[in-house]
């Protein structure tokens, strides 16, 4: 930032104007924040692109099959086997269900019925097992588009007419499952960014060691997410923007971790001009001028590598892009904005009781880090060469790495309600006759297509065909598999191949356990395109703002070696210590965009200050000394972000915890081995060299004992 536009923004008039401003905003938008989960779109169809074969099922059934339709089953359970008089309350539920709003036309179907249907030769499911201690009835919700907001509060009814003295009833199919991830998400707004902030402040106390300080950052980050938040529902209700719960949680946790670690980045560079200048207006002009540059690059960074998001075909993945650069962006702008007039109104004593006063001695000339870099000098070949062995080892555990998807009972942490009733059904030999492959086709070919599912394993007799539009038809079956699982995914792909086969038929197949699949392939893709992506677009800022090729190369290798051994042990961990099933084909893209973009953050703060002290010192000494001065405040930053997402393992969903976790991981690494160990050590080795082909250091030289271990003087 130019020195004359910082000292605009927190003069003695302007700092006032500044805090009305922005303050006057956050008023605006937290109306609308408020407002955010009521236009999340959570449905299946929402994330699947139009290139999917399910979504083109979806399209052609659109004025046929209600896409909104709920299959929903009650599950009821005796150990010892089900009495006449439980199947007799079973019979008198069914009319009760019926009779709640947004159960549709169909009623339920009961045990009763589905047997004197069974009578007349009609293809119905069987509703009671073998054993006679399972039994359920099946009925279809629809509330329109609004189903996620009120399917909980339709479960709830359900519950209350369907019981079962001494036995145990369940909400399972798609019902049950929208009403449990619903239920997964409640409170996404109020208590995950409590939870945060809870986290947040209690490092900050640890890392200012002021009872006021740490306020000042938090209530930046509070308005930011305010401000973010309202942007992004007013995106979402006017301009398709998709939001879903997923999106909603990952974005406050974003805002608020990399609010904090720009204002950590600026609160420690203003404490250090506070010694150098007496007037404190001048001080946080200087420190703006000097700690923007990296401010801006880092949100730059993380800003741009989500909005490579866009590129995905996965709807939900694409509509998370821009949804968390727009947080970015706005957590970047108050941080720069707010944070400093807010620094400058309350002036020194808020650092209290550590007051950095004029002309006292800058504490990290000597501190932890700069021993360290003094350490890592005497042999920093063998230091980085040894650093990068141990991380190319942690890296093997990604052989361990299953992100082939995840059952519905995998997906949670806790066993939900839904679960229970879906290992019910499974145990007792009952399909789940709420998971179907949809089948459409050529009304001429129809007999055969159907003839051609024949054999499938775990595939039921499908139905008669019924007319779409035209000369198209569609019929469906049953998968007696978990709609998640490997077994319906085998299903739905040996089906497919069967229908393409049959010549003329122009046959498609889509479904519940189709979705599932299709979002696994679009998943699949999306990693191959993005990754590359975010890797070229991260090289190019690192070459505009270091104004070097060989250092972005660098530093480029160094976080990629990270995220592989945060991955690697992040996949022992999930097997072996959690017991996690396996990964989302979703989590290793999130995982690396999250940790190349977050991580690289760290590699530029500490990178733009040893370029700003090579100018006076040269490379080797700059390095140290940008060590020393950017080292604290880098790894509290670390662990204030590792912190913040690892709130995400509050939300019961295997997919939030291992890419919490998997974060976390890799920014503690990024902080603490590959920032301050690998990258120091490769700069200390290579010198001027880094610079390449600037001439940045062109009086490059080796440090002598004395230079190394000289006081870490940094520059006025």
């Amino acid at each position: 930032m130019h020195r004359q536009i910082a000292g605009a923004l927190t003069g003695r008039v302007t700092k006032w104007i500044v805090l009305v401003a922005v303050l006057g905003i956050t008023v605006i938008m937290a109306g609308f924040s408020a407002k955010l989960t009521s236009v999340q779109n959570n449905e299946a169809s929402s994330w699947l692109p139009g290139s999917a074969e399910s979504t083109k099922v979806l399209e052609e059934l659109s004025e046929t099959v209600d896409p909104n339709d709920i299959p929903t089953l009650v599950v009821f359970h005796r150990d010892g086997g089900l009495t006449d008089a439980d199947l007799a309350a079973m019979e008198a539920d069914g009319p009760e269900i019926a009779k709640l709003d947004g159960v549709t036309d169909q009623g339920v179907l009961t045990p009763a019925a589905a047997q004197a249907a069974a009578d007349q030769g009609a293809p119905v499911p069987t509703l009671v097992s073998d054993d006679g201690e399972v039994a359920y009835l099946y009925f279809v919700l629809n509330f329109g588009t609004n189903g996620w907001n009120d399917i909980p509060d339709a479960a709830d009814e359900i519950r209350d007419i369907a019981t079962l003295d001494g036995g145990e009833v369940h909400l399972a199919g798609y019902g049950g499952q929208a009403a449990d991830s619903a239920e997964a998400f409640e409170g996404i707004d109020t208590n995950l960014i409590f939870a945060t902030l809870a986290v947040v402040i209690v490092i900050l106390l640890f890392t200012y060691r002021s009872p006021i300080l740490w306020l000042l950052p938090i209530l930046c980050a509070v308005s930011a997410n305010f401000i973010a938040t309202g942007l992004v529902y007013l995106l979402a209700k006017y301009a398709d923007l998709t939001v879903n719960g997923q999106s909603q949680a990952i974005l406050s946790i974003l805002v608020i971790g990399a609010g904090t670690d720009y204002a950590l980045l600026l609160v420690a560079r203003y404490r250090e001009e506070l010694r150098r200048h007496e007037d404190r207006h001048e001080a946080m002009a200087f420190a703006l001028h000097r700690a923007a540059p990296a401010i801006f690059a880092s949100g730059a960074t993380v800003a741009v590598g989500m909005l490579c998001l866009s590129f995905a075909e996965l709807n939900s993945t694409a509509g998370l892009g821009p949804v968390l650069a727009i947080g970015v962006a706005v957590t970047l702008l108050v941080m720069v904005t707010l944070l400093p007039a807010l620094l400058v109104i309350c002036g020194r004593w808020v650092f209290w009781p550590k007051r950095p006063t004029f002309r006292s001695t800058e504490p990290t000339a000597n501190g932890l880090w700069a021993r360290v870099g003094r350490a890592i000098s005497h042999r920093p070949r063998r230091v980085w060469i040894t650093t990068t062995g141990l991380l190319l080892l942690a890296c093997l555990g990604l052989f361990r790495l299953d992100a082939s998807g995840l059952s519905t009972e995998d997906t949670y942490t806790k066993e939900f309600d839904s679960i229970k009733g879906q290992k019910l059904l499974t145990e007792h030999g009952l399909a789940d006759n709420s998971n179907t492959i949809q089948v459409v086709t050529n009304s001429a070919q129809a007999a055969d297509v159907a003839a051609s599912l024949e054999g499938i394993d775990s595939l039921g007799t499908p139905s008669e065909p019924q007319p779409v539009s035209g000369d198209r038809v569609w019929f469906e079956a049953t998968v007696n598999a978990d709609i998640s699982s490997t077994t319906a995914a085998d299903v739905v792909e040996a089906s497919r191949e069967a229908v393409h086969e049959v010549s003329g038929a122009d046959a498609i197949v889509g479904g519940g356990a189709a979705f599932y699949l299709d979002t696994k392939i679009a998943s699949e893709r999306d990693s191959k395109v993005i990754m590359p992506l975010v890797l070229a677009v991260v090289l190019l800022i690192l070459i505009g703002l270091l104004r070097a090729v060989l250092a972005p190369v660098i530093l480029i290798a160094t976080v990629v070696l990270s995220f592989g051994a945060a991955l690697g042990i992040s996949a022992l961990l999930f097997e072996y210590a959690f017991g996690f099933a396996g990964s989302d084909p979703g989590f290793p893209l999130f995982a690396f965009v999250f940790l190349v973009a977050l991580g690289i953050d760290y590699n530029i703060f500490l990178m733009t200050r040893v370029r700003e002290e090579t100018q006076t010192y040269g490379t080797r000494k700059g390095s140290l000394i940008g060590l020393a001065s950017t080292g604290g405040v880098i790894t509290s930053a670390g662990i204030v972000l590792a912190a913040t997402f690892l709130v995400l393992g509050s939300l019961p969903l295997v997919f939030l915890a291992e890419l919490g976790v998997a974060v976390a991981l890799g920014v503690m690494l990024d902080t603490l081995i590959v920032r301050s160990v690998l990258v120091t050590a490769l700069n200390l080795d290579l010198g001027g060299k880094i610079w390449w082909p600037s001439k940045l250091d062109s009086a490059d030289h080796a440090l002598t004992e004395a230079e190394a271990e000289a006081p870490m003087e940094t520059v006025h």
